[in-house]
């Protein structure tokens, strides 16, 4: 159950907010401010230096709260195996490598393998797995979702790269059942402008709200 419960409140919470930090302490502060914003599924990224350690943290942190600590960037199924082990409630990846996948169907724990093309998308169906990425969403924009879903109306696709609080609600209203914020949420942590962050993080649930109708 608490499979299917993630991903429901993945899909509630519409936007997983892409965690990108130069330290670890900056990444806390980071995942502190978007969670004060509103946005309650946090993806802690591979990139981030201490990753794994910051995500033991961070599940330890808020395990008695309404927070999901996922990790994404994950490339292969040693590195999802050590995110589970440290307490990550979901694997995203860049791309769809099957073993990851059968790794986190084995634990029972949501992964959304990044997907570029119908192949993709039906191959990772068959995998099981519940929320496509779409990624680079920049490389597509907002129509590819309606696009994968004529053939593929079953898919939950949720685009990451190229989102914006402009362009946000056209990719909710294209089908996706949600979007991955990354750089645009968190820009004002290279400045050390944390009120920024979770200002805009507010945005984006306002603006998924209001997509959703």
């Amino acid at each position: 159950m608490k499979r299917l419960q993630t991903i429901q409140q993945m899909i509630e919470s519409g936007v997983v907010a892409v965690i990108r930090a130069e330290s670890k302490e900056q990444g806390i502060k980071i995942v502190d401010a978007v969670k004060k914003g509103g946005i309650k599924a946090l993806e802690i990224t591979m990139t981030v230096p201490g990753a794994v350690d910051i995500i033991k943290e961070l599940s330890e942190i808020y395990k008695d709260e309404d927070v999901i600590i996922g990790a994404g960037t994950v490339l292969d199924p040693e590195t999802a195996r050590l995110c589970i082990l440290a307490g990550a409630k979901y694997i995203v990846s860049p791309s769809l490598n099957p073993e990851t996948i059968k790794l986190c169907n084995r634990y029972r724990i949501p992964v959304m393998p990044g997907i570029m093309t119908v192949r993709d998308a039906v191959e990772a169906l068959e995998l099981g797995v519940e929320i496509l990425k779409v990624f680079p969403g920049n490389a597509f924009g907002p129509s590819i979702i309606s696009a994968f879903k004529g053939p593929l109306p079953q898919g939950n696709f949720m685009p990451t790269g190229g989102v914006s609080l402009d362009n946000v609600k056209d990719w909710i209203k294209a089908g996706a059942v949600a979007v991955g914020i990354g750089s645009d949420l968190t820009k004002g942590a290279k400045t050390g402008d944390y009120e920024a962050v979770t200002k805009t993080a507010e945005a984006y649930v306002e603006a998924v709200r209001k997509a959703r109708g």
